[in-house]
């Protein structure tokens, strides 16, 4: 749909207020799912003690869960914590859902005049571009975000700011440095085409829907509160479905992201994080993940669709 200057404007208020309330909301279970996919999370010490040959006791170790990692930063470093890295996310937010959707809808416009119209080509292809476009032009904040969430630092100690942190990554990596993760991010585009695929499908079943039950044939365009509890559905299904699929490109990306780290590569970080810690590692944090992305997700697919709707009229 094409957008004229007060169509963007108010897109822009939609997507800047939604994104902000929700990045505020969910930051400590952000912050806690960022601290579990990591590799230098505190391990825990079961009660559970297997006996060796010579009879010396060796402890089993598991990582925390998001309970007991959410209570080690709580004691250790204080409620502040769980904030930590919204500076970032707060200006990222905004510009990468704009981005993202302002590609997503040009695609998808152009597209339509390629492939059958509102084919699953269109939306996987336009999905894709979506995701490349923004992810390549907000990627250095998204570093930054995940650090600041990484520096760990007990209760009295000095932590390092977003300004600082900007610097010290320049310092250690020059301009790269604020790009690292980027290819794993793009290989999270598949979450990305998955959802949309997926969304769209449910979308369309329940417009045929809705429009079989018309019996007078007439075409009924207006939308009642039925209809965007059903999107709302269908984004959570959707989205659900995408992040179970694809999560663990999430925690190579952090893995890609932390200070000093002896990841290198997307492929060298996979096949390390397995051969170490098994494919279970892989999903670490994934829950959290879940408990945050899925109604930020349908709310703002909501939001979307409604704003297309007023827009359309």
């Amino acid at each position: 749909f094409p957008l004229e200057d007060t169509d963007i404007r108010l897109f822009l208020a939609g997507e800047g207020c939604g994104g902000t309330v929700g990045a505020i909301l969910t930051c400590p279970l952000e912050v806690v799912k960022t601290r579990l996919q990591s590799s230098s999370i505190t391990l825990c010490i079961s009660e559970v003690h297997l006996s060796t040959v010579n009879g010396a006791s060796v402890a089993r170790v598991a990582p925390p869960g998001p309970l007991h990692c959410l209570r080690l930063i709580l004691e250790k470093e204080g409620p502040r914590s769980l904030f930590r890295g919204l500076g970032p996310n707060l200006i990222g937010v905004a510009p990468s859902r704009a981005i993202y959707f302002a590609a997503y809808s040009s695609s998808k416009e152009r597209l339509n005049c390629v492939f059958e119209p509102d084919s699953m080509q269109v939306h996987m292809t336009s999905a894709g571009i979506a995701g490349f476009t923004a992810i390549t032009a907000t990627n250095p904040i998204w570093l930054i975000k995940t650090r600041l969430q990484l520096d760990a630092r007990k209760r009295g100690e000095r932590r390092m700011n977003a300004f600082e942190c900007v610097r010290h990554v320049y310092q250690t990596d020059g301009l790269r440095g604020f790009y690292r993760g980027m290819s794993a991010s793009y290989a999270g585009i598949s979450e990305t085409v998955i959802h949309f695929v997926i969304y769209e499908s449910i979308k369309r079943r329940l417009l045929e829907a809705k429009a079989a039950t018309h019996m007078d044939g007439a075409e009924d365009t207006a939308k009642d509160a039925s209809d965007f509890v059903g999107m709302m559905l269908a984004a959570a299904t959707s989205k659900t479905c995408a992040t179970s699929i694809a999560y663990p490109h999430e925690v190579i990306r952090t893995r890609l992201r932390e200070e000093g780290t002896k990841y290198r590569s997307f492929f060298q970080s996979l096949s390390l994080v397995i051969r170490e810690e098994s494919y279970r590692a892989l999903y670490r944090g994934l829950t959290t993940h879940l408990v945050r992305q899925i109604p930020n997700t349908a709310i703002m697919m909501c939001t979307y669709e409604f704003v297309v709707y007023l827009l359309d009229d």
